[in-house]
């Protein structure tokens, strides 16, 4: 080294280099986890599980059913042993048996992603194949650890009205 010197208080500590790129590599993780594959907003039906997917201005508009909250569905929209998952709403919308209806957030707890399908009578998690089950929401397959967070709903008639 002929004319240089090395000054350690110039260059960045090891750990600061280590933790900024940490940090980036969570930051990159977590978008990944938090982006959606259906953009469109229509609805799709998959197959076999009576699962559907939309955005709530489809059937529910932007009405209130009873006061309070906007409504959401109609009761003919969430199929019998499935359900409908409202993008825009953050929430996800069952029917484990005739008449009964439960509502979740889509957020799993596990990585933050978006649930995004219907199968088998799970709630399912594309990110890492996490699985909750319709009736309440609870972990049925990991890696998730903690059940879905409950939404309030209300059911007056035919009417689905989120809290």
């Amino acid at each position: 080294m002929t004319g240089a010197s090395f000054n350690p208080s110039a260059e960045p500590a090891r750990r600061t280099i280590m933790a900024a790129a940490g940090a980036a590599g969570l930051a990159a993780a977590l978008t990944a986890c938090g982006s959606s594959d259906d953009s469109s907003g229509s609805a799709t039906d998959n197959s076999g599980a009576g699962s559907t997917t939309q955005d709530s201005n489809g059937s529910g508009g932007n009405s209130s059913a009873g006061g309070g909250g906007s409504a959401l569905a109609k009761t003919t929209d969430i199929p019998e042993g499935g359900g409908t998952i409202y993008k825009d709403k953050a929430v996800v919308v069952t029917q484990p048996t005739s008449g009964t209806y439960k509502a979740f957030s889509t957020k799993c707890p596990h990585a933050g992603c978006a649930v995004s399908s219907i199968a088998d009578g799970a709630i399912v998690c594309p990110c890492h194949g996490s699985e909750f089950a319709i009736a309440d929401g609870s972990v049925k397959k990991g890696p998730a650890t903690t059940g879905l967070t409950a939404a309030d709903i209300t059911v007056s008639g035919d009417r689905i009205t989120l809290a």
